[in-house]
């Protein structure tokens, strides 16, 4: 300290030590920030808050795993449209621009091919080819059953027999699978936020329980132009798929992997 009437001079050597401190404490406020809210993350994240509510003391990037139920995802959305080639890791990151994408799970079963479309498995196993391209997706299959079964003509005529034998097809696990891996990863803290591709009302529960009971934010985002509001009641936010989204999120149509090329089938 400086004698009393006498100025305190400070060097340049010392003014620049004070700005040095200034910068690096400005510089960790957002790191600090981090630190002492990161507990309270799953709580805060449970809660309905508007989207970007997190974002003070800087930006907090949101682990954020993606569930696709990949039949209700083509049926309601990509089904007789050019975007079938779909690249599941670029459609993820458009639809989530902030935030870190952790991994995607992605829910289908394996189709045979039938005498009216004689080519769909093989279609099929070149989309499953190609996904297996894109970081941190995993695939996870369920069964697609077939069989016979016999129901009543919707409209009888005197001239038809009353009962017919139709081939019946139905995919099996695939919503079962989602919402295991859905309450598992949240039970381990594997995301800060899910977000299911889906519109199937069965996953309402699992959606409510990860919401309620486990205190994490889940969004749904919806591939039919429909609103499911059981799903919409149940998610911490709820939009649709559009179809522009869609058309920008696609493969090339050829890529390469460990076994050679990987060609869009021609019909798509």
């Amino acid at each position: 300290m400086a004698p009393p009437g006498r100025s305190c001079v400070v060097g340049e050597h010392e003014r620049h030590l004070c700005t040095l401190c200034l910068v690096s404490v400005l510089t960790n406020v957002s790191s600090l920030c981090r630190l002492l809210i990161h507990p309270l993350l799953p709580r805060l994240q449970g809660a309905r808050l508007p989207y970007g509510s997190l974002s003070f003391c800087g930006r907090l990037t949101i682990r954020t795993n993606v569930y696709i139920d990949g039949f209700n995802l083509y049926y309601r959305a990509v089904r007789g449209t050019p975007y079938r080639w779909l690249d599941l890791g670029k459609l993820a990151g458009l639809l989530l621009p902030r935030q870190q994408v952790n991994r995607i799970r992605y829910f289908t079963a394996l189709v045979k091919n039938r005498p009216n479309d004689p080519t769909q498995a093989q279609r099929q196993q070149a989309f499953l080819r190609v996904l297996t391209t894109v970081p941190s997706l995993t695939i996870h299959y369920g069964s697609f059953l077939e069989g016979t079964k016999r129901r009543p003509l919707a409209h009888p005529s005197p001239s038809l027999p009353q009962i017919v034998e139709i081939v019946d097809t139905e995919e099996k696990g695939s919503d079962v699978n989602l919402a295991t891996y859905l309450l598992l990863d949240g039970f381990e803290r594997d995301y800060d936020q899910a977000v299911v591709i889906s519109n199937d009302s069965d996953l309402t529960l699992p959606i409510q329980m990860v919401r309620d009971k486990l205190g994490m934010r889940v969004g749904v985002i919806d591939p039919s132009a429909r609103r499911s509001f059981g799903l919409a009641s149940a998610a911490t936010w709820y939009r649709h798929l559009r179809q522009g989204v869609l058309k920008i999120s696609q493969f090339p149509d050829t890529l390469h992997d460990a076994r050679g090329p990987i060609t869009k089938p021609a019909s798509w």
